[in-house]
């Protein structure tokens, strides 16, 4: 069995289970890049890590909320207002603003004072390529179109 134990710069590494490090020197450990949809030749793990398991769940069930999905989809282009996010997403600015600040707390959107407006924005490119293909592989099955790799 074997257990992710950290990130670094967007990478996964694994390692050993606790038998195998306590028991002598180790071996390099192999880097699993998770998300970046570039086969970067390395293994990726037979396990998930429990955080890992715990943060993509949080992650997806914020994509699971029509209007939080409009709204992201809506910020694949830059940066936008409460309004404007809103007369996208079809909802009321309160509703978007509600629906932001969970997308905030969930570490999916930043948010940065121009004035008196917020304006918001995807946070990193795992993030759009997640929805970009989330949403191609809707499209696949609401047009019944062939699946492809």
């Amino acid at each position: 069995m074997r257990k992710a134990v950290g990130q670094l710069g967007g990478h996964q590494q694994a390692a050993e289970p606790a038998s195998v490090l306590d028991s002598g020197p180790r071996r390099p450990e192999p880097v699993v890049d998770v998300g970046s949809g570039v086969d970067s030749g390395a293994h990726h793990p037979e396990q998930l890590a429990e955080e890992q398991v715990s943060a993509a769940v949080s992650s997806l069930s914020m994509l699971a909320e029509p209007t939080r999905l409009r709204l992201l989809w809506a910020l694949r282009d830059g940066e936008l207002g409460v309004t404007e996010l809103a007369e996208r997403a079809g909802c009321r600015p309160t509703a978007a603003s509600q629906h932001l600040s969970k997308l905030r707390l969930a570490g999916l959107v930043d948010q940065r004072a121009q004035g008196r407006a917020r304006l918001y924005r995807l946070k990193g490119g795992h993030l759009h390529r997640l929805l970009d293909e989330a949403l191609a592989h809707a499209d696949h099955l609401a047009h019944d179109l062939p699946h492809h790799d």
